[in-house]
């Protein structure tokens, strides 16, 4: 019997053998037989979870954490390869089962009950969640009381969205969709946000969100601040990556004496760098937030899609922190490679479009020195990084 080994892991997650033949749940080191069955190699693992892989949620429990770390770099190579690009990747950091402090859930009540999960590996269906391995556990705690909750707010075959981002007062809960008619139906949920020591509750019944339950204003701290965290705010997925992330954005911009960094949000990397720090950022309340929380830091309301910092204003700082979202930052890059700034610390969640942005830097006179991949999003297909530019002499 022939054998095609499996070599490397494709984007969407499927194994690739050496005879360039996609096989679901295939591993580095697994061996697709003749007859089409799968022989599990030395990094094939037990998925931890039942729900795997009928929920959607994580694409990769059956990988080990090492060929899960060799995937990464592999999303990362092959984006720059794209663009003739190559740079030292460093070891990715992985962030541990059951740390992920902020998550989307779907609700459904049905004749049956109420679900409450992710939704099912390509389909809107939603996956009862009765365990979970990624969540961190006060978030876990939560789904079976509002699995209770929602089967008494929701109306027969409707639907909502359940939020959840762990705070430092506890869990902030955003439930779209939600309803509540009725004396006895705004007591259920007082009494839900008391009983489980919510944070906040918010409520968005199709006009935006509302507040709903307060008790103190929600903080998230950022390098040992506090700062003000508005209802959707942006946080990174876990406190280990963030962590990460921050670090290698520091060992980039190291003592700079002035320091922009563009699409700051609430301050996540802001807060962490040495010397004058401008930060611009296109969510007033972001702005705001971080305004009342570091009165030093220039921040900027400033949508850097329609308006990026041209070579003037860049000729100001040192250094240069980018973190877009998936779409990159290719305006703000090309301005960017016109400048004289010294080094740039590009955080990514997106290796397709840092990789478009890199060459762009790199074809203005950047060298792209290292990579660090981060896995926030365990066994998922998701991979963030951090990239080191500089310019001038090596």
């Amino acid at each position: 019997m022939t054998e095609d080994p499996v070599i490397r892991i494709a984007a969407r997650g499927d194994g690739v053998t050496a005879g360039g033949r996609h096989v679901p749940f295939g591993v580095p080191g697994d061996r697709l037989l003749d007859d089409g069955t799968l022989e599990h190699g030395p990094h094939h693992q037990v998925p931890p979870c039942r729900h795997f892989p009928e929920c959607g949620g994580c694409q990769l429990q059956h990988v080990d954490d090492q060929a899960y770390q060799e995937y990464l770099r592999s999303r990362v190579e092959t984006a720059l390869a794209q663009h003739q690009l190559r740079a030292e990747l460093r070891e990715p950091h992985l962030s541990p089962p059951n740390s992920r402090r902020r998550a989307t859930l779907h609700a459904l009540r049905t004749a049956g009950g109420t679900l409450i999960g992710f939704h099912g590996a390509k389909s809107h269906r939603i996956v009862d969640m009765r365990e979970n391995h990624i969540l961190c556990p006060k978030l876990l705690a939560l789904v079976a009381p509002l699995r209770s909750l929602l089967g008494r707010m929701l109306k027969p075959r409707a639907g909502g969205e359940v939020q959840m981002t762990l705070v430092d007062q506890g869990v902030d809960l955003l439930l779209k969709g939600v309803v509540p008619e009725g004396l006895e139906a705004i007591e259920a949920l007082t009494g839900f946000c008391t009983e489980q020591k919510l944070a906040r509750l918010s409520l968005d019944q199709g006009f935006g969100p509302e507040g709903f339950y307060e008790p103190v204003p929600a903080t998230a701290t950022f390098s040992g601040r506090p700062v003000s965290f508005p209802v959707g705010a942006f946080l990174q997925a876990t406190a280990d990556g963030e962590q990460a992330l921050l670090d290698a954005v520091r060992e980039i911009t190291g003592e700079a004496l002035r320091t922009a960094d563009l699409f700051a949000g609430l301050g996540t990397f802001a807060l962490g760098l040495s010397g004058q720090v401008y930060a611009a950022e296109a969510s007033r309340d972001a702005v705001l937030s971080l305004k009342r929380a570091a009165p030093e830091i220039a921040a900027d309301h400033r949508d850097l899609y329609r308006r990026p910092l041209d070579t003037q204003e860049l000729g100001r700082f040192q250094a240069v922190v980018l973190d877009p979202p998936r779409s990159g930052a290719e305006a703000q890059v090309v301005n960017l490679a016109a400048s004289a700034v010294a080094k740039v610390a590009y955080v990514s969640c997106n290796p397709a479009t840092f990789a478009r942005d890199a060459a762009i830097l790199v074809n203005g006179g950047y060298r792209l020195e290292w990579i660090k991949p981060v896995g926030q999003f365990r066994w998922s297909t998701h991979v963030e990084l951090v990239g080191c530019f500089s310019r001038g002499a090596a």
